[in-house]
């Protein structure tokens, strides 16, 4: 069942002024917490010593990967041989930051406290995963190429202001690297990135993705609709990054087939979706990611990564 904790008419007025834009809500994968423990559990030097090992590591894992336009449209047109692959798991990011009295039940679910977010990047080094960026899991489904021990994805959607501030710093502590995808729409406003915020996060190694204008629902779109969300979003990031935007995520992780070829017209070799099952014929365009929710614990994530990939 779609969960919708926040909705809102944007236009003209909602541009005008600092506003509020709805994250991108959709099932959220089961978890328990009664699996084994992770290394959410260890402590002192034993934990120390692994963030340390997965820093360690962390620049082979986010080594350039081949590049799209590299790789056969045979490859890519092999949906049997992309579907057969593990997935890896991808793990969604909203906002960042403490809960407040306003925040309803719903809400909360899209809002990761700041000391559970560090619990739940410390987790994921001390059991020694590694960062991996969409290019490398582009390879890696299209030609099967290597990835990473225990490879994981981290994306963040909306480009909310906290994602730099608090997100950054802790993913920077063990060399982790992330995918934003950004609604051009929001830039500058209070309480989301700029565009110098944008673009240091792209020189810094991390990618920048679409998340549309405006966060308008794909399902819906008709005639200048992709000029207004995808084609001028697109350019107007490669403006800003100085690199080719390649990656898209749906709002509210919401798709339907007439969307696959329009983005691929205009320059996206691959999209996100949320948690609900691949397209049989275009499995590029429907990668699966799961939301962090502001509810689970370290250990509970990590449940929840292994029974959902």
């Amino acid at each position: 069942m779609l969960h919708r904790f926040s909705a809102f008419l944007l236009g003209t007025a909602a541009v005008a002024a600092g506003f509020v834009l709805p994250a991108c809500n959709s099932e959220k994968a089961s978890a328990t917490e009664n699996a084994s423990p992770t290394a959410e559990a260890m402590s002192g030097t034993a934990a120390t010593a692994a963030a340390e090992q997965a820093a360690a590591v962390t620049t082979s894992a986010t080594a350039p990967a081949p590049d799209p336009s590299t790789i056969p449209a045979s490859a890519t047109s092999n949906a049997a041989a992309i579907l057969a692959r593990p997935q890896v798991p991808i793990l969604c990011y909203h906002q960042i930051r403490n809960w407040t009295a306003k925040d309803s039940k719903g809400a909360k679910d899209y809002i990761v406290p700041v000391d559970a977010f560090k619990k739940q990047i410390q987790m994921l080094a001390d059991s020694g995963y590694h960062t991996i960026l969409p290019d490398q899991l582009y390879a890696y489904l299209t030609t099967g190429a290597p990835l990473p021990s225990k490879p994981v994805m981290l994306t963040f959607d909306d480009t909310d202001l906290d994602q730099f501030t608090v997100a950054k710093p802790v993913m920077d502590k063990y060399g982790y690297k992330g995918v934003f995808f950004v609604m051009t729409v929001s830039l500058g406003r209070p309480r989301y990135m700029s565009k110098a915020q944008v673009k240091q996060l792209s020189d810094e190694g991390h990618v920048i993705g679409s998340h549309t204008w405006d966060h308008h629902n794909v399902k819906k779109y008709q005639g200048e609709d992709w000029v207004t969300q995808i084609e001028k979003p697109t350019k107007t990031l490669q403006e800003i990054t100085g690199k080719e935007i390649k990656y898209f995520a749906y709002p509210f992780g919401l798709w339907n087939p007439e969307a696959i070829p329009q983005l691929k017209q205009r320059g996206m070799v691959a999209a996100f979706v949320l948690a609900e099952k691949r397209d049989q014929q275009d499995p590029l365009f429907t990668i699966r990611r799961i939301i962090a929710s502001g509810y689970w614990s370290a250990r509970t994530l990590h449940n929840s990564m292994v029974q959902s990939f």
